[in-house]
């Protein structure tokens, strides 16, 4: 680097311009901090934008952020593949304040607020439509209050998993028999591993991130998911016969840090949580669609779709919802909302 004298009038136009900058820096740090809010979203699933829940959201969460001219003010990024870590501790890392966003199931927050598990007992649900009516009708509203007061998270949106979850197995199962003794992979969760062992499974909770390897190893014989995440995860390429038992339609919730919350302008708040609402609506409609399409793919890809008798493995999981309500008699009001939509 070259040096060489410097006048005095250079010397004090510098200083004139150094001094202008440091009366204006304070807005100017202002305006760069309030451009560059960063926030960092957290999904188990791969990085498909057609496929993958997380992804789809997080793209119209994007869309409706620029819709709302927060485009330049907050930047999310996106984590797909358990990247931040397998599911327990993005939902522990979440209420620390220390990972801002997460899209997964209502069941991986229950281990947290037991309450949650409500939505994730056997046959609960009959359809995605009747669950957003019922959500609608208030039956979301106690869940979401004791997340926030239990685990200082915010659910900020209610979107769908991308269709029922029902069992991918080794073999054909078109009853209760058929599931009898088979290694089910199940999520991490009480409720839903007590709903697979009523069906007639050996329900075998494990993370996310160890099904395909576990799969291959013959350590499993199956899980329960829903068909595009069994799509987009090649989870088809260790087990050939999917039996639609639909014991589960599991909602997709988008877990917001109350500490974010917090520390965010409360402008940048109102358009954030309307673009979040607007995401979950696109993306439901968009979920209804892939269950559809997924399915043809997974026949296609040369996996046996069963149609199993439902209703014997309903009359299994039944007294399931009547123990959860005695051991938690504050799920009695939602069990109860939500039985008044199915009709």
């Amino acid at each position: 680097m070259k040096t060489g004298p410097v006048s005095r009038r250079v010397l004090l136009k510098s200083s004139t311009a150094v001094a202008a900058g440091l009366v204006l820096s304070p807005a100017i740090i202002g305006r760069a901090q309030a451009a560059t809010m960063k926030m960092k979203c957290s999904s188990s699933l791969p990085n498909d934008p057609k496929y993958a829940n997380g992804r789809v959201y997080y793209d119209n969460l994007v869309k409706h952020l620029k819709g709302n001219g927060l485009g330049e003010q907050i930047e999310v990024t996106f984590f797909p593949d358990n990247q931040l870590g397998q599911e327990i501790d993005v939902i522990n890392s979440v209420k620390l304040g220390v990972i801002d966003l997460m899209l997964s199931g209502s069941s991986i927050s229950a281990n947290l607020v037991p309450l949650v598990g409500t939505f994730d007992l056997g046959y609960l649900f009959s359809s995605f439509p009747q669950q957003t009516k019922a959500f609608e009708a208030g039956a979301a509203k106690p869940i979401e209050e004791a997340l926030l007061k239990g685990a200082n998270i915010r659910i900020i949106s209610w979107a769908y998993n991308f269709g029922s979850r029902s069992v991918l197995a080794k073999k054909p199962v078109k009853g209760p028999e058929d599931l009898a003794g088979l290694k089910i992979r199940t999520l991490p969760n009480p409720v839903i591993t007590e709903c697979l062992r009523l069906m007639g499974a050996a329900a075998t909770p494990l993370a996310f991130g160890e099904i395909y390897t576990a799969l291959q190893a013959g350590v499993l014989d199956g899980l329960e998911h829903d068909p595009p995440t069994i799509l987009a995860s090649k989870f088809y390429e260790t087990s050939k016969h999917y039996a639609l038992t639909q014991h589960n339609f599991s909602p997709l919730a988008t877990y917001f840090s109350d500490a974010t919350y917090k520390r965010m302008d409360p402008k940048l708040r109102e358009g954030f949580l309307d673009a979040a609402g607007k995401a979950a609506a696109d993306t439901r409609m968009h979920g209804l669609e892939m269950e559809k399409e997924a399915l043809k793919n997974l026949a296609d890809k040369g996996v046996t779709i069963v149609e199993c008798d439902k209703d014997a493995f309903r009359k299994r999981v039944l007294p399931q919802t009547d123990n959860f309500i005695k051991a938690r008699p504050e799920a009695k009001p939602v069990v109860d909302m939500i039985r008044a939509t199915q009709t």
